[in-house]
């Protein structure tokens, strides 16, 4: 199946059309079951996730992609969704997973739904690996992470914690307790060392180490110290920011590449630079400078290149250029390593290199029936790529249970839009996400990002192109009228060689003017919502109602504890047909309101012309049926003019335009 771009670039495949397009509805209930279809860890994505989806977000061609991480918080804040049922266990097989971070809760999620008993070991005190021990409180507060984990429990997964692989437990104690396969989720809890001079000793300390403490133990500097944290990645970031908060009175950044080079994620950059940390690229440290046994300097040599011409890294540098940076306290987050010296001991081979022995097609490791995933394999990452790998170490466990060969194939995408069609997309500015003040935010452990509200989420959401969800040809049925060519004002149909009208679905647009003027009713709509309009004209008409109102369901938000009853919501105005305003008139409605959006968000403004056509269509023939003038008009309302909606439905409420 072709996915759409966003859908397609994220790891776990989350299907963000989707839930963008319920949240874009006010329908944040089905939003939020959405997410969950798909992902074990919503409020922890929601919060922390680096979203690639965002990369491939189309809507980038013509102005700015979508918000798509801030929209899963609105759908899981906001929304309810039904209990999902524990699954009923359909395997005898149990199968034991190693680790509960990311990829191993993953794991634990999927196999479980698959229907078999699952046991999660954890080494710490509590399950969430660097999620609940290394991630700033800041940026992911530690009730969303329970709460993650407390669904993961309530499918009936039992995780156990204080218990690590070769102090508590060994394969061959698993092995007798029935566990007929194995995943080693082991994560990334070791900080590497830099190795230079002047390393060991007080005030020097290691990243990992000092974020658990902070995070956990409530850990502060003493008060005027100047920290100097050497690396440039996520957890450097992490260890900066938060050394900020913990107390130290300036914090700089020193790291190997240059600015553009940094692998830390660049919202993390710029919010670090706006509560005043400075970064120093292209330095690399050359030793640590001590007075009276105290960090007092550290000198750093200009980098030369990070990697080499094989693309590997391998940092160089010039060293006669050399510069002297002050410090009381250095941290080193320079990289994290796996703790897998036991695994030897336990059968569990290792390479020459000391790296696991691991096929990335069959996710085995080199002991029968054991397999593992995430960062132990794969390296540093984001939280949701390491999901992934746990997700597709569950389908090669359920594989080999079964006694099948494990292959698997990523989806293919969309392409990108054509230039022509980009130059024809409304454009509308991106939502900018709230974030607590910089100068306020570094005194406190508190969440920075302070997420949209309900009304500004729905509004971003509309932004959405509703990628591969528009028009789609029913060949048979077409008559190579053209009306599609000439009604679209995206001009995506078009004609081929053969004199045969082609659609592309990849282009679409999903306006919706095609399906409504198409004589021949020869084109259908792929996004819900649409195909279903008469069902909900005739809800709306029960009880002899005289009157109904069709409205824009992006509007949804803004009706919140309206009395809707009566009322039609559809896709966009764009969508309705002459046909649905007559079926009102002959179910009884002698009064029929259209109102759509005279919002400067709406990426559709140019339907309402088609609207307003149906609208004079639908009245000539009323009228030319005896059954009145001007049954039927159309309103356009600002959000705010819905909190008034019943003055405008008045009689005398005037038309629009």
């Amino acid at each position: 199946m072709v996915q759409p771009p966003c859908q397609n670039a994220c790891p776990v495949h989350q299907d963000a059309r989707g839930y963008l397009a319920a949240v874009a509805t006010g329908d944040f209930d089905r939003a939020a079951e959405i997410v969950l279809e798909t992902n074990p860890l919503p409020f922890v994505c929601a919060t922390i996730c680096a979203h690639p989806c965002e990369e491939k977000c189309r809507r980038g061609q013509a102005d700015q992609p979508l918000s798509i991480r801030a929209l899963k918080r609105v759908a899981m804040e906001q929304g309810r969704p039904g209990a999902v049922p524990a699954p009923t266990p359909s395997h005898p097989e149990k199968v034991a997973v190693i680790g509960a971070g990311p990829a191993g809760l993953t794991a634990g999620h999927d196999l479980a739904r698959m229907g078999y008993p699952v046991t999660i070991f954890e080494r710490e005190a509590m399950p969430g690996g660097a999620m609940a021990y290394f991630v700033p409180l800041y940026r992911l507060p530690r009730e969303l992470v329970k709460r993650d984990i407390e669904a993961i429990r309530a499918l009936g997964v039992d995780i156990q914690t204080d218990k690590a692989l070769g102090r508590d437990i060994t394969l061959e104690q698993l092995k007798h307790q029935g566990f007929r396969a194995v995943v080693l989720s082991l994560g990334l809890p070791l900080s590497r060392k830099l190795r230079i001079p002047g390393e060991e000793g007080e005030g020097v300390l290691l990243a990992l180490p000092f974020l658990r403490a902070v995070n956990l133990e409530g850990h502060r500097l003493p008060p005027g110290k100047k920290v100097i944290v050497i690396g440039g990645g996520n957890v450097a970031v992490d260890a900066a920011r938060s050394a900020l908060r913990a107390g130290a009175k300036t914090v700089i950044m020193v790291c190997l590449e240059a600015a553009h080079e940094m692998p830390a994620s660049p919202w993390e950059i710029a919010e670090a630079q706006e509560e005043g940390i400075e970064i120093n690229c292209s330095w690399g440290p050359k030793e640590i400078i001590r007075r009276n046994g105290k960090v007092a300097v550290i000198n750093c040599m200009a980098v030369k290149a990070v990697f080499d011409e094989h693309g590997r890294f391998n940092p160089s540098f010039y060293e006669d250029r050399c510069t002297l940076m002050e410090g009381d306290i250095i941290i080193l987050a320079i990289g994290q390593a796996p703790d897998i010296g036991m695994l030897p001991k336990l059968g569990i081979p290792l390479n020459d290199r000391g790296q696991l022995v691991f096929d990335p097609q069959t996710m085995a490791t080199g002991r029968e029936g054991v397999f593992a995933c995430g960062e132990t394999v794969l390296g540093p990452g984001s939280a949701v790529r390491a999901m992934a790998h746990g997700r597709r170490a569950a389908l090669a466990v359920d594989a080999y249970l079964r006694g099948d060969k494990f292959t698997f194939q990523e989806p293919s995408a969309l392409g990108a839009l054509a230039p022509e069609v980009v130059e024809d997309i409304e454009r509308v500015e991106r939502h900018p996400l709230p974030l607590s003040e910089g100068g306020r935010r570094i005194t406190s452990f508190e969440l920075v990002d302070l997420g949209y509200s309900p009304q500004v989420g729905a509004r971003e959401g509309r932004r959405c192109l509703n990628c591969g969800n528009g028009a789609e040809l029913r060949e048979e049925k077409c008559v190579a009228c053209l009306t599609c060519v000439r009604v679209c004002p995206y001009g995506v149909p078009v004609v081929r060689a053969a004199g045969k009208v082609d659609i592309r679905v990849d282009q679409c647009q999903a306006c919706g003017i095609c399906v409504s003027e198409c004589p021949a009713g020869a084109i259908a709509f792929r996004m819900p919502g649409v195909e279903d309009i008469p069902r909900r004209v005739r809800a709306a008409m029960k009880g002899g109602r005289k009157e109904t109102v069709f409205f824009c369901s992006y509007d949804t938000v803004f009706l919140q504890g309206a009395d809707t009853s009566g009322m039609v919501p559809v896709p966009c105005l764009g969508k309705i047909d002459v046909r649905h305003l007559l079926q009102a008139a002959e179910l009884g409605a002698e009064r029929i309101t259209l109102i759509g959006c005279a919002d400067a968000d709406c990426p559709y403004q140019r339907t309402l012309r088609w609207a307003q056509c149906r609208v004079e269509t639908a009245n000539r023939l009323l009228q030319g049926a005896g059954l009145g003038e001007g049954v039927v008009r159309l309103l356009q309302l600002a959000p705010q003019e819905f909190a008034h909606l019943s003055e405008f439905l008045a009689p005398s409420a005037k038309e629009a335009a």
